[in-house]
């Protein structure tokens, strides 16, 4: 069973689906084949981190390898995750109102966390963070990382980060995606296109 929720969805194989099959389980292609599939490839991340990491700290020996592979798995998650986001905040107008709200709280949580890792600056100011740091600090007493700027407070656990980009797009159902991509750059209203008219 995977750690991370969304993943259940595919646990039960569908069998010749049909369209509105394929949407129940997997909202988000209705948006994006695209994006959807990043997102299963980010929550599969998930797992492998969760998994290092409960491995990794589970003896009274820390495995320094097994974290090692979180950390490095980690900075690319928050990339992706980052990424995948900032896409359909974007496409805002795609999306429900109550989903739109989630996206931009996650948004705002995953560049603050993103900016030091990817740009090596500080979130919001053009001030470096300091080189001279480990890529994220080790929380052994919950088997986690602290992936957050490491003179700023409070502390952003990988475990805490990677559930609630869960929670998030655990919780999208089919009424919460109303276009596809492509029609957040069209210049025609969403359930309007040059086809219908």
């Amino acid at each position: 069973m995977p750690a991370v929720r969304y993943l259940e969805r595919f646990q039960q194989p569908l069998v010749n689906p049909t369209c509105t099959q394929i949407v129940e389980r997997e909202p988000l292609i209705s948006f994006s084949h695209y994006l959807s599939g990043r997102v299963n490839v980010l929550c599969s991340f998930a797992d492998e981190i969760i998994d290092n990491l409960d491995k990794g700290f589970s003896g009274q020996c820390v495995d320094g390898g097994q974290v090692e592979r979180a950390e490095s798995l980690m900075w690319f998650w928050l990339l992706g995750a980052y990424e995948v986001v900032r896409t359909m905040h974007q496409a805002k107008q795609c999306f429900s109102e109550r989903l739109v709200q989630e996206l931009s709280c996650l948004k705002k949580v995953l560049g603050t966390v993103r900016m030091p890792a990817a740009k090596m600056e500080k979130p919001g100011k053009r001030t470096a963070v300091t080189s001279n740091r480990s890529p994220a600090g080790w929380d052994i007493e919950n088997r986690d990382l602290l992936v957050n700027d490491p003179e700023e407070s409070p502390n952003v656990s990988a475990r805490w980060m990677l559930s609630e980009f869960d929670r998030v797009f655990s919780s999208i159902t089919k009424s919460d995606v109303l276009a596809h991509h492509e029609k957040a750059y069209a210049d025609e209203p969403l359930g309007v296109t040059s086809d219908n008219v």
